[in-house]
């Protein structure tokens, strides 16, 4: 199986002994606000990646409203903070950590498509830490047990939609029944983010959650990759637009015909602050 990466957050951003992390998951499950997709097929979704505290819960929401209508042996996960002159990240074998129990690389997929397109190759010993993507694996690991991962960092480009759906077309060749997740976190507004076009206090809050937050929202439950990203690139309003546009693609290769908002929330809502992020769970059902 190869060696394995480490869960670089466990124990800060998440919890980090198995009892634990566990207990919360099944928290955050029982939780969980009701499922939309009654009758139709899910396959896929996206998710936001803050500290569980914050975002954990939206999250956990999508996750298990995927499961329950899918079965799953790879998930294609999406993410990583990147820019348009950016270039694409992957890794291609071995293990990823998860306090649940390691994730297996679905290599023969992850091979396949770095075969045809150009990575920068990670390996469980040679990474960058990559909270986009590790916050959503033991979820992934709960919900899917049995399944193996392809963890892709992708740019805010066209080009990104691309690649997403030939992962779809390759894991439908090689016979993989997947599912896709994009991840990305909404506005990060306020001083310690540089951003405060509406200035402080509750307009500001308003303003990204009726406005800044909607538009970007709105665009991926209309499921437009290509929109989401302009529009992220325009207003600061989905940190990984990328990720998020390359989930689109991805779900309407695999059938998706509409999107379904399951959470918004802010980290304001959490905990009022001067600074604050906004957080959306989504999923796509063909």
């Amino acid at each position: 199986m190869g060696e394995a990466r480490r869960s670089d957050f466990a124990g800060s951003w998440y919890p980090g002994r198995e009892n634990e992390c566990r207990r919360v998951v099944e928290e955050f499950s029982n939780a969980c606000a009701p499922c939309p997709g009654e009758g139709r097929r899910p396959v896929g979704g996206i998710v936001p990646h803050a500290g569980w505290f914050f975002s954990g819960q939206i999250a956990c929401n999508v996750i298990k409203c995927i499961s329950l209508g899918a079965h799953a042996d790879t998930c294609i996960l999406f993410g990583r903070h990147l820019h348009p002159g950016s270039g694409n990240y992957i890794m291609k074998e071995g293990r990823w950590e998860t306090p649940l129990g390691d994730l297996e690389i679905d290599s023969e997929l992850a091979g396949s498509l770095a075969r045809e397109f150009e990575f920068t190759v990670e390996s469980a010993r040679s990474y960058e830490p990559d909270n986009t993507i590790e916050l959503q694996l033991p979820f992934v690991r709960y919900f899917f047990p049995s399944a193996r991962i392809v963890p892709v960092g992708v740019p805010p480009t066209l080009s990104s939609l691309d690649m997403a759906k030939r992962a779809v077309e390759i894991s439908r060749d090689i016979g993989r029944n997947a599912i896709v997740l994009g991840s990305t976190d909404l506005t990060h507004y306020g001083l310690n983010y540089g951003y405060t076009p509406k200035g402080v206090g509750e307009d500001a809050v308003e303003w990204v959650k009726n406005e800044n937050d909607t538009r970007v929202v709105e665009l991926m439950l209309g499921m437009d990759g290509e929109a989401v990203i302009s529009e992220s690139l325009r207003n600061q309003n989905a940190c990984c637009s990328g990720a998020a546009g390359a989930a689109i693609s991805a779900a309407r290769e695999m059938g998706a015909i509409e999107a379904e908002k399951i959470i918004y929330s802010t980290s304001y809502d959490i905990r009022p602050d001067t600074s604050f992020v906004g957080y959306v769970g989504i999923v796509f059902y063909s």
